[in-house]
Formats: structure tokens, C-alpha cells, sequence
């Protein structure tokens, strides 16, 4: 994981992966118990050649449903189960308005985001998760990633969503 600051959130996510190429999910920040709403798309863009096809670019957007506010960071995503995610700098060789996400000159604070899956379920095991936590999924197949997720540069107090 990241090193610590004092606006990093360290937990634990739950993540599916919709036949779409979406996401879904949620991270539940440790010791505090706060639970924030996951959402990600698949950017749909020509990406640099040298690039595998385990590598696509998500646009994820970070609820909290208290506060009603949210933040959207693009992450770079390897693995075809999304595996494995995190923030990226730069976009070189995306097109340009996916370069332009990435480099928003305008924001406050970097958001800084890594999630390394520690235990995959798919199949009846994945159904049973979701049926559990994320009931309004129940019936879809999907794949779920659980993992621990570590997020900074996000301040749901003062940001402005």
C-alpha cells in the first residue's frame, strides 16, 4: 500500500466486475467502519499499442451517501478481473479528452487510489456475496474482487462534489 498521510482512507473493497466491463462496489474505511459507494466505466478509447490487453482505463467515482457528495479519478486498471487498480499521472497515447481527465489542472488535492484483490469469487460464490452485500446486483453474473484499497487526496468535508 501507499504511505499514509492524514487524508488517507486505508480498508477493505468489494469489488464486482459487470459482464459490461463495469464496476460496482463498495470500501469500507478501517477501524471506522465507513462504508463509501464504488462505481466505475471503462473508458471506451484507442489506447497506446505497447499496452497488453489485461490494461484498460476506468473512470471511478467514489460515493459517499451521508454527505451525498462524490469524487472521479481515472485509474488504471490490469488484470481481466480487474485484479488490480490505481491512479495514473499521465494518459500518453490515449485521445486527448481522456488525456484531459487525467490531467485536470483544477483540483485541490490528488486523489491517489490502489486496490490489489487478495480473493477472487465467481460463480456461486460471487452470487452469494453479492445476494449478501449488494443485493440490487443479485442475478447479474459477475466476478467479485475483495481486497484491501487505500485512497488519499479525498476529503469529503470541504471538497466540493
Amino acid at each position: 500500500m501507499e504511505a499514509k498521510d492524514k487524508d488517507s482512507k486505508e480498508g477493505v473493497a468489494s469489488i464486482a466486475l459487470l459482464p459490461d466491463g463495469s464496476l460496482s462496489g463498495h470500501f469500507l474505511q478501517l477501524p471506522q467502519s465507513i462504508c463509501y459507494g464504488l462505481h466505475g466505466t471503462e473508458l471506451d478509447c484507442e489506447m497506446e499499442c505497447s499496452r497488453g490487453e489485461d490494461y484498460r482505463l476506468i473512470k471511478l467515482t467514489s460515493i459517499d451517501y451521508n454527505k451525498k457528495k462524490d469524487h472521479t479519478v481515472v485509474v488504471e486498471c490490469r488484470g481481466h478481473d480487474a485484479a488490480r487498480f490505481h491512479n495514473i499521472n499521465h494518459a500518453h497515447g490515449w485521445e486527448q479528452d481522456v488525456v484531459d481527465m487525467v490531467e485536470q489542472k483544477e483540483v485541490k488535492n490528488k486523489i491517489s487510489i490502489l486496490f490489489v484483490c487478495d480473493t477472487l469469487k465467481s460463480d456461486k460464490t460471487a452470487e452469494e456475496h453479492i445476494k449478501q452485500f449488494m443485493a440490487i446486483l443479485s442475478g447479474i453474473d459477475a466476478v467479485v474482487n475483495i481486497g484491501p484499497m487505500s485512497i488519499s487526496g479525498m476529503d469529503f468535508e470541504t471538497d466540493i462534489a
